[in-house]
């Protein structure tokens, strides 16, 4: 053994020492070793992944598992249009303007939203609306100047989750009734803009077409619904009985005459219900949020019809051609309300529609969206109401109706109305991976009982989707009806004429 482990030893030196010799340098006169190989180079970064889709938008969770969290969305619309105006339109003292290019902010928006718990949602809702140089500002849009928009609050809403079938909120909210579009996501829509048909009551009887007061919404399998009761807010209408009638003056005598025309009652303070439910046939859409997707392109199968109604006692009230006054006193001093008798009318809104959004070829990625809407409006005797998105003008027609310049048209009254819309998702391979293009199509049909003749406005344009509806940019032509021809006494319209518009938006949405 011991012999062995000598062996072993000196084999063990032997090795260490031929390794030592084959790192010494060589003898003078030898040719050198080459030189070690040069160190391979650093491998070049990866390129950039694709980005990815927007998903929750800018989140900052506040418990480990995400469950406690607080997020933000903003976005903005910006219009460059150039529109002609609606006869006398002016859009300065004592200057008429046929037409013109203008500028501004359609939206500007921002929305907090915080989850608590899983029962428990909060969020605030803020910005501002149809601004440009004429209207939109903070001394009202009729005659402007646009400067300085109140920067107020769309939503301020508190919600507990009962179960999973039901959830109960109160505050200044959007869960209304009548339609899906009635509670549309604006930034979501198909066309560039909603027909505001859809918002009877916008900046009357409520808020920007929000409302103070309490809701509960939920789905039981496939049937959404919400449910919705509040307090009417006080009309920014200048109302009283006397302007329910024309006035005229004979022999020193002053008579006054009722109209048979219904305006929001000021002195309504009466309760408003609203209410809509949907059925989904195909996929179900999210309802932690208010508002309805106006197109998926392509992301989901929605197949979903609904019906929805609002209605509010003694909203509305009007003097029949049989109520006339005759006073010797000036009317200011006059005690209206309780010497001039006015009729009531319940507000008696409802509305019918379905909506289709279905992908069509999942490899080229097409999609189709249909939407499609009846309305029915009770408002009072003769009630019709014209309202200009973003209004580039104001004036006085025949002394008629100051709210029918620049591009408005009616937006509301007793009555019917119809609105459809049609889009298409492109292929993607048009434009490549970066682009898409969906082209549509809107109509609107209005045939109201005060009007002798039907309004129609028709929207033909496009959405090219930069990042989905994060970054697109919208081209539309619309052609609207003009009843500068009408006398607003009897409402006879006296020839009708269409007025283009030529739209391009901007969008961005974070």
């Amino acid at each position: 053994m011991r012999t062995t482990r000598y062996a072993l030893a000196m084999s063990a030196l032997l090795t260490a020492a031929g390794a030592t010799a084959q790192v010494q340098p060589p003898p003078a006169g030898q040719t050198p070793a080459p030189p070690p190989a040069a160190p391979a180079p650093v491998p070049a970064p990866p390129a950039p992944a694709k980005s990815a889709p927007y998903g929750a938008g800018m989140k900052v969770n506040l418990s480990p598992d995400g469950s406690k969290y607080l997020r933000f969305m903003t976005w903005h619309q910006v219009y460059t249009r150039y529109t002609k105006n609606n006869e006398g339109t002016t859009r300065a003292p004592g200057k008429e303007q046929k037409g013109q290019v203008d500028f501004g902010l359609r939206r500007s928006r921002l929305v907090l939203l915080a989850q608590l718990n899983p029962r428990f949602v909060i969020y605030t809702h803020l910005g501002i609306n149809n601004q440009n140089a004429v209207s939109g500002g903070a001394t009202g849009e009729a005659t402007g100047p646009g400067k300085k928009p109140q920067f107020f609050i769309h939503e301020a809403v508190t919600e507990y989750k009962v179960n999973k079938y039901l959830s109960l909120g109160a505050g200044l909210h959007y869960l209304n009734g009548i339609s899906r579009l009635t509670s549309a996501s604006t930034t979501s829509i198909l066309p560039i803009d909603l027909p505001l048909t859809n918002f009877p009551t916008i900046e009357q009887t409520d808020q920007f077409a929000r409302w103070l007061g309490v809701y509960a919404k939920g789905r039981v399998g496939k049937l959404d619904y919400r449910f919705s009761a509040s307090d009417p807010f006080l009309t920014n209408q200048a109302s009283s009985p006397l302007s329910l009638g024309s006035t005229a003056t004979v022999g020193g005598v002053t008579t006054n005459t009722g109209t048979g025309i219904a305006q929001y009652n000021p002195q309504n303070t009466t309760h408003v219900y609203q209410g809509y439910v949907s059925y989904n046939f195909l996929e179900p859409e999210a309802n932690l949020l208010p508002y309805f997707t106006g197109t998926y392109l392509g992301s989901k199968r929605v197949f979903s019809i609904g019906a929805g109604f609002l209605y509010n006692k003694d909203a509305m009230y009007s003097r029949g051609t049989d109520s006339r006054i005759i006073y010797t006193t000036a009317p200011s001093t006059l005690d209206q309300f309780a010497n001039i008798p006015t009729r009531k009318h319940d507000m008696k809104m409802f509305g019918v529609d379905a909506f289709y959004d279905v992908p069509l070829d999942t490899a080229a990625r097409t999609a189709i969206t249909l939407y499609g809407v009846y309305y029915n409006y009770n408002m009072g005797p003769n009630h019709v109401r014209f309202v200009g998105p973003e209004n580039p003008g104001f004036g006085v027609v025949n002394g008629f109706n100051t709210a029918a310049r620049g591009n408005a048209y009616p937006q509301s009254g007793t009555g019917n109305s119809f609105y459809g819309q049609v889009g298409y998702l492109l292929p993607q391979k048009l434009f490549g991976p970066k682009a898409r293009l969906q082209p549509y199509v809107a109509y609107l049909h209005s045939d109201y009982e005060f009007l002798s003749k039907a309004a129609n406005v028709y929207d033909i344009g496009a959405n090219l989707l930069l990042d989905g509806h994060n970054a697109k940019v919208t081209l539309n032509y619309r052609a609207r009806p003009d009843f500068s021809r009408t006398n607003f006494t009897t409402g006879q319209v006296n020839g009708l004429d269409y007025k283009p518009e030529i739209t391009l938006q901007t969008q961005i949405f974070l």
